[in-house]
């Protein structure tokens, strides 16, 4: 008996294996974006070191929030992962123009994207893998 990619990819271990990738990121991303929102003094050294004005903290962190969110309703994840990823996109170029490392966001990136394919079928049929 042969097991196809697409029969385990319909697995319920790949759902929870899905669900499992996509939660560290959407709790690393809600509390980046409530700390935006609290102003700690972290916070604002790290926009001072990235040459971003202090007032941009509040939309910014909505921003997160906000596309967080909705890469958390199923209904609209896979637009919140569109949305997300150009949040990070530009959090990777922030943080290369200073020079500092920008692997853990693509990292971050890459952990939604492989959580949302395994939990979503909507995005397994637009991009199949084939055995």
């Amino acid at each position: 008996m042969s097991t196809s990619i697409q029969d385990l990819l319909n697995s319920k271990k790949a759902l929870w294996t899905g669900y499992v990738l996509s939660t560290l990121p959407v709790l690393l991303l809600i509390l980046s974006g409530v700390m935006k929102l609290a102003k700690p003094a972290p916070v604002l050294e790290g926009f001072a070191h990235l040459g971003l004005p202090e007032h941009l903290a509040l939309g910014i962190g909505l921003l997160e929030l906000a596309c967080t969110l909705l890469y958390i309703i199923p209904r609209t994840a896979i637009l919140g992962a569109i949305l997300l990823t150009g949040y990070l996109g530009g959090a990777i170029v922030s943080t290369l123009r200073v020079g500092d490392a920008y692997i853990a966001t693509v990292i971050l990136g890459v952990m939604l994207w492989a959580g949302l394919y395994l939990r979503e079928p909507r995005l397994r049929a637009l991009i199949p893998l084939r055995s």
